[in-house]
């Protein structure tokens, strides 16, 4: 049982293709939005994402949060968030496992976390308060990392375990996340996701990076690669019929391919509930 009732596939909203969205109408069943890219009180984007809700459920993602950082909440972006929310009436809204800055100065970047259990702690009571704010369950997401640090205690998935048991979040699973990751620090992405409950998994993340020949970035550029769509698929195996989209956010292809490569998503998603199927008998 997931726990959020599946939106089928989807893509991420983004300007390049909203002409092809309007016009087309194409066969996407859900979009995602950057809730800052809304977070206004009007004009084009906003006039559009109207327009495009009239016909699909959205999802709010959101990157300016800052979960993890030691500074205080900040609640005009909450409430700012909050009533975009009020507006369009998600199905959800997500947001990282990670912090943007300190010192009120937004560093535009997902940065990584010690795991240890004062991080833990910490992270735990502010998902709280965030909830408590907007009056639901908050979907957390894995961040791609390139760093580690000596002090942790746990293993980023115990970590994430944990957040999502004490703070009663759902969780966002990146999979390509998890793949950059493993990459980068050497750890077994299969245990990674083997170890996520699959009660707390609400959404499934996939998308392209970039590969170096000593680490790997998350940088949505690229198509899919095979060994994510594997590892997609042992998701998809693990977790079940739970909603699944494709990022796309830089060197765009046209609208077709990236409506392709969700086709191909879908492919696979059968193939591994098929194979789920039989496993159960």
């Amino acid at each position: 049982m997931s726990a959020r009732p599946s939106l089928g596939f989807g893509l991420g909203l983004r300007s390049i293709y909203y002409p092809a969205v309007l016009e087309q109408k194409p066969s996407v069943d859900w979009f995602e939005i950057i809730s800052e890219n809304y977070m206004i009180p009007g004009g084009r984007p906003l006039s559009i994402l109207e327009r495009v809700r009239a016909d699909y459920p959205i999802v709010m993602h959101g990157v300016s949060m800052s979960l993890a950082s030691s500074d205080p909440l900040d609640f005009d972006y909450l409430t700012q968030l909050k009533a975009l929310a009020e507006r369009i009436e998600p199905a959800w809204i997500s947001d990282h496992l990670a912090w943007t800055g300190v010192d009120g100065v937004n560093l535009h970047d997902l940065l990584p976390i010690p795991y240890i259990r004062e991080a833990l702690d910490h992270v735990v009571e502010r998902i709280r308060r965030v909830q408590d704010f907007l009056g639901r369950r908050l979907v957390v997401e894995n961040a791609s990392t390139y760093a580690t640090f000596r002090d942790s205690e746990m293993e980023e998935w115990e970590f994430v375990r944990e957040m999502a048991e004490r703070a009663d979040c759902l969780l966002l699973l990146d999979v390509n996340n998890v793949f950059v990751s493993g990459f980068n620090h050497g750890f077994d992405v299969a245990r990674f996701i083997e170890s996520i409950p699959v009660e707390r998994v609400a959404q499934l993340h996939v998308a392209g990076h970039t590969t170096y020949e000593t680490h790997k970035i998350d940088t949505h550029d690229q198509p899919v690669c095979d060994e994510v769509w594997t590892l997609f698929e042992q998701a998809r195996r693990r977790f079940g019929d739970i909603s699944a989209m494709i990022e796309r956010d830089d060197n765009f292809p046209p609208f077709d391919e990236l409506l392709a490569e969700l086709g191909r998503m879908r492919e696979i998603a059968a193939k591994a509930d098929a194979g789920r199927s039989r496993s159960a008998t």
